[in-house]
């Protein structure tokens, strides 16, 4: 089965408060994609910390001295790098003018996915959501009322990856599938089984919606048609994007 990316367009620019899923609904009726059971909706993640409120005036932030310290150092703004230090839970490495944290339920990133680009109004950033497991499946449910049909949604972000150049589009938020493929206990096509094969299913996913999101494309929402989806899982444990990191008592390098 080929595999389909559908990029939306025609969402409007969104704003704290909006009804993002209504809009999402409207687009893509608009773009008479003919929504399907087993579509995945990937929505970028700056589009619902917005509709969220997640965004800051940098006006209003008051650096610490830490902040102005770091910021006189490396030629940054003393308000961003304060937001950094409020949204982080850990500092991993702070050299070279780079701050790589980890924030949120344990995603670990640059200045906290703090982001710049694309923004409300000049002098604004947008926030990681608090929750994006959460957002994705309040869209997912207000889809289903607006489309009728059971879509599974991957909220997005862009991240970059330790020893490989360039970023790439990560799951932060999943609803309506397994956000892995464990392939454990299967077998390859020469009959040996499978030990330690587990597929970051939805980052897959993110990934390929990516090619068609790019930052001045105005495409904050793609369908992904063709994917052989699984069904969420029912242990919570193993449920939507914050199951896909890492626990700590199995990471290396921290």
């Amino acid at each position: 089965m080929a595999i389909v990316i559908l990029p939306i367009p025609g969402l409007p620019q969104i704003r704290p408060g909006d009804d993002l899923a209504a809009q999402l609904a409207s687009a893509i009726s608009a773009a008479k994609v003919g929504v399907k059971q087993g579509d995945v909706l990937v929505v970028c993640q700056k589009v619902v910390s917005k509709a969220e409120g997640r965004v800051v005036a940098l006006a209003d932030v008051e650096p610490s001295a830490l902040a102005r310290s770091w910021a006189a150092r490396h030629d940054k703004d003393p308000r961003l790098i304060e937001l950094v230090f409020r949204e982080s839970t850990r500092i991993v490495r702070m050299d070279h003018g780079n701050l790589i944290v980890e924030t949120g339920p344990g995603w670990v990133c640059a200045n906290a996915g703090i982001d710049q680009s694309n923004a409300i109004e000049e002098g604004v950033v947008t926030l990681l959501p608090l929750d994006p497991d959460a957002s994705a499946q309040g869209l997912r449910t207000a889809l289903r009322g607006h489309l009728g049909v059971d879509l599974a949604v991957v909220v997005t972000d862009t991240f970059g990856r330790p020893w490989r150049e360039g970023q790439v589009e990560f799951a932060l938020g999943v609803a309506g599938m397994a956000p892995v493929d464990d392939l454990r206990g299967t077998h390859d096509m020469n009959g040996h089984e499978l030990g330690v094969t587990v597929i970051g299913f939805a980052d897959e996913i993110a990934c390929a919606a990516g090619l068609a999101m790019r930052k001045a494309a105005g495409i904050a929402a793609v369908l992904v048609r063709g994917c052989e989806i699984t069904a969420e899982p029912a242990d919570a444990e193993r449920r939507g994007g914050r199951s896909m990191i890492r626990p700590r008592e199995h990471d290396l390098f921290r």
